[in-house]
């Protein structure tokens, strides 16, 4: 098995390469606590990648405060960099925000985010990694 190739990563592979946070969040579709991460009141330009596989999933551009603990964003960098994938639950039914490239669940998505998409990508801060943008670009 390659180590480079995301996708076949055993779940052994994922566990000694992320916190023990990360893994929870990552790979065991957990949540963190609102208001406890860092993102969520980062406001520099910049871009946000998964924490799994680097990937670029967030342009800064389209973050905003939603007020629900957690770093938001009313639109995607690249629309391929996600896939939604529908979660039903007893008492609900959510649409989890997955890394289109290594399959870590990011967070969710709901249609109460502003103009002009409606979308709030409510993700964890911890399935994320931010690069900040040269001052001179």
């Amino acid at each position: 098995m390659s180590k480079s190739s995301h996708k076949q990563k055993s779940e052994q592979d994922w566990q000694s390469e992320l916190s023990e946070l990360e893994y929870y969040v990552l790979r065991k579709k957990g949540t963190e606590r609102a208001f406890s991460h860092a993102y969520d009141q980062l406001y520099k330009r910049g871009h946000y990648l998964c924490r799994g596989c680097g990937a670029q999933l967030f342009s800064a551009q389209y973050k905003y405060d939603s007020g629900s603990g957690w770093p938001s964003f009313f639109d995607l960098g690249e629309k391929s960099a996600v896939k939604l994938q529908v979660q039903r639950t007893f008492f609900a039914r959510k649409i989890e925000v997955i890394c289109g490239k290594c399959q870590s669940h990011i967070g969710h998505v709901f249609d109460d985010g502003p103009q002009p998409t409606g979308k709030r990508y409510c993700t964890n801060g911890t399935a994320l990694k931010f690069v900040p943008q040269p001052e001179d670009e």
